[in-house]
């Protein structure tokens, strides 16, 4: 499953970012590019996610992603970062997280899948910036 899960997010590199989208070659977020794999691999989403602003929920200081992440997906607590895990990152200290990206490789030099604003999905090194915003890690299930 995990090849399945990494060619299907390759499959989303190009895709611009567009903020609450999940159309691969359209359009697609962070949230909307795990959707989509989603449904490439599992089948038919758990939920449809509300609407949502970019700030996540961040003035409430509710972590409703890392909430839905570990109601939908399994929880990895520790381990080596492998090809085809969820991560979720906290983009700065005391902020709530609201990000989502794909390992595209693992350990010993991880790459990670994601959409963000100003470069659609790309496929980057999970360098050590990355690696410390990362506050959990999924599988899908």
């Amino acid at each position: 499953m995990t090849d399945r899960i990494v060619a299907a997010a390759r499959a989303w590199i190009g895709t611009p970012y567009v903020h609450q989208a999940s159309v691969r070659g359209a359009g697609t977020d962070c949230l909307g590019l795990v959707r989509g794999v989603w449904r490439e691999v599992v089948g038919d989403e758990p939920v449809v996610p509300p609407a949502y602003t970019p700030d996540w929920s961040e003035p409430q200081r509710d972590e409703q992603l890392l909430r839905e992440a570990m109601r939908h997906l399994r929880h990895v607590p520790d381990g080596p970062i492998r090809a085809g895990q969820v991560l979720l990152f906290r983009m700065r200290d005391g902020a709530v997280a609201k990000h989502l990206g794909i390992v595209g490789t693992g350990d010993p030099a991880p790459s990670v899948i994601h959409a963000y604003s100003g470069h659609g999905v790309v496929e980057s090194p999970l360098s050590r910036p990355w690696l410390r915003r990362v506050i959990a890690r999924f599988e899908f299930p």
